[in-house]
């Protein structure tokens, strides 16, 4: 079954506190570090990420764009949000698909909820990235402790031995 989430930009940016602080000096900071926090996510869970921001007050800006092979959509000119996260879920809903929709926007939870797909509020996706995180990290630092991919990991004692004996000279 594939998962698809489908992440309303603004909405999570406001509701963590590192990236409402950095909203304060910059916005574009906080989308850029939500969309590299949102790309590891995707890439380490294999959950297709849609993450959407709201350009309704931008005209010309609306489309589709793909960033570190995570899916982009700024709302058309006098388009919000919340609807072009609801016609994502009426397109990505289906058979062998589960949609879910992150959220702290209760009415926006009902609406999407009423169409099939499961909410996750901002705290919970958070955690979930945390999580992510963590795995990533605790693999890198298995694999970088003593299971390293040697030579001699892959010799018998005898070869080991014979080897021994040449490098002392024997």
């Amino acid at each position: 079954m594939q998962e698809i989430l489908i992440v309303d930009g603004y909405n999570i940016i406001g509701a963590w506190p590192e990236l409402q602080k950095l909203k304060e000096v910059s916005l574009e900071e906080a989308r850029d570090r939500l969309i590299e926090m949102l790309a590891e996510y995707q890439s380490y869970s294999g959950v297709k990420v849609l993450l959407v921001f709201d350009a309704y007050y931008v005209p010309g800006l609306g489309g589709k764009y793909v960033q570190s092979k995570l899916r982009i959509f700024y709302t058309k000119e006098k388009e919000t949000a919340d609807e072009l996260i609801e016609r994502l879920v009426a397109e990505n809903i289906g058979r062998r698909r589960q949609i879910y929709v992150a959220t702290s926007d209760m009415t926006e939870q009902h609406v999407i909820f009423g169409k099939g797909a499961f909410r996750v509020p901002a705290g919970e996706l958070r955690i979930k990235l945390d999580l992510a995180k963590r795995e990533i990290q605790h693999k890198i630092k298995e694999e970088r402790s003593g299971k390293r991919n040697t030579f001699d990991s892959k010799l018998s004692n005898e070869m080991k031995d014979l080897f021994e004996k040449w490098r002392r000279g024997q």
